[in-house]
């Protein structure tokens, strides 16, 4: 393991790969809830293109973490990034909804081999006293990729359409994929982790995730992901293009800057984490995302709502990159891959129906309550943050 600032090659080229990946990914964020409601305006249906990212993973997300430790993290991550290139080109070539959401279906899938695999490859290079500083700058440099994309993708889909943006996107994750096959890092991590951990059983597995704090952790992002794709990845465009009437370009604008948070935060709550302990930063984190939320609704005004998403995301971010470190100390080292299967399992339950519940609040209740809504449920995660303590975590370096 890695104990000091000396990073290897597998680093960088991760961080490569997954920045390729994300940027891909970030391109059609400014527009696509606007796409699937000119495909057809049934708020049910515009809600499952978005949840269509984690649908098919809400099956697979434990699986691939167990195969991930039992298989070897390579094989994975590229079979990962073949299924996302499909889904990247059916996204591109759907004049239909149903078809778009199959495609982001496929896309979220292969994503989530890569990442989860990702993930658990940084658990296992780096030794708990700098893995959030670790953790933090590779999170913070990937999702750079997708600042730089949301934008991009706004400006490209004005001037050249929506569908040439998937064709951009298939060929970031072609590059991803190449990346990843060519690093020899991959193998050679591959290699080194069938020998330090011995085969284990799925009933092992599952009896070794059984950790309080591995728990708060699993219902923290499941909240949030409800919260993130429900609100501020479906509703969230919808009401600046309906009710405050931005264009697709000023919507870019502002999703580009909230990701600025939340690079921001991930960079730098790594390095917060590994000083003051997790507790500190997630709280803050919460609060700070959970004020935001109400903020949204007070005002039109272009900057107000530019400098809301620029907290609102450092806010988020802050709490992904501190569940994500609170994950890693959860379980043994043998048991990191499952641990990560399972906690993104509960991601992509979030995911599934955040929006098509906060799309049933915005069509049905009111514009403005989804906003509300999402604040008081991030609240709740409060107390469950605050009941974890050092005994419930095998990897304790921080106060």
């Amino acid at each position: 393991m890695v104990k000091n600032s000396l990073y290897p090659r597998l680093y960088y080229e991760l961080l490569f790969a997954g920045s390729s990946l994300m940027l891909g990914m970030g391109l059609s964020g400014a527009f696509l809830p606007i796409l699937s409601w000119e495909l057809d305006p049934t708020g049910l249906l515009v809600g499952f293109v978005t949840s269509a990212w984690f649908l098919a993973r809400i099956f697979t997300e434990l699986p691939s973490g167990l195969l991930s430790d039992m298989l070897g993290r390579r094989r994975l991550a590229l079979f990962g990034l073949t299924v996302s290139l499909v889904g990247t080109l059916m996204c591109a070539s759907s004049h239909f909804i149903h078809q778009l959401i199959l495609g982001r279906a496929l896309w979220g899938l292969g994503a989530a081999f890569f990442f989860t695999n990702n993930t658990a490859l940084i658990f296992d290079m780096f030794e708990p006293s700098v893995r959030g500083k670790a953790l933090g700058t590779l999170q913070a440099i990937e999702f750079l990729g997708s600042l730089v994309g949301t934008p991009l993708g706004a400006v490209s889909a004005t001037f050249f359409g929506y569908y040439s943006v998937f064709y951009v996107a298939s060929l970031m994750t072609l590059l991803s994929f190449f990346v990843a096959f060519l690093s020899k890092g991959l193998k050679q991590a591959t290699s080194s982790q069938r020998e330090r951990h011995t085969s284990i059983s799925i009933c092992e597995a599952l009896k070794g995730l059984r950790s309080w704090a591995l728990l708060v952790a699993c219902l923290a992002i499941m909240t949030r992901m409800l919260v993130t794709h429900g609100v501020m990845l479906t509703v969230f465009q919808l009401y600046l293009n309906q009710v405050l009437s931005y264009d697709v370009a000023l919507i870019g604008l502002i999703m580009g800057v909230r990701t600025a948070g939340f690079c921001a935060a991930t960079f730098l709550s790594g390095r917060l984490t590994d000083r003051l302990g997790l507790r500190p930063v997630i709280t803050v984190g919460l609060l700070v995302e959970g004020i935001c939320l109400c903020l949204y609704t007070m005002t039109n005004s272009l900057t107000y709502v530019i400098v809301v998403g620029l907290l609102e995301g450092f806010g988020g971010g802050a709490i992904w990159l501190t569940l994500s470190i609170l994950l890693s100390r959860a379980v043994p080292a043998r048991m990191r891959g499952s641990a990560v299967g399972l906690f993104r399992t509960f991601m992509a339950l979030g995911g599934i129906l955040g929006p098509v519940i906060f799309m049933f609040v915005y069509d049905s209740i009111g514009r403005s309550v989804p906003f509300l809504a999402g604040a008081a449920l991030l609240m709740t995660n409060l107390p469950l943050v605050v009941s974890v303590r050092k005994r419930h975590m095998l990897e304790v370096t921080s106060p």
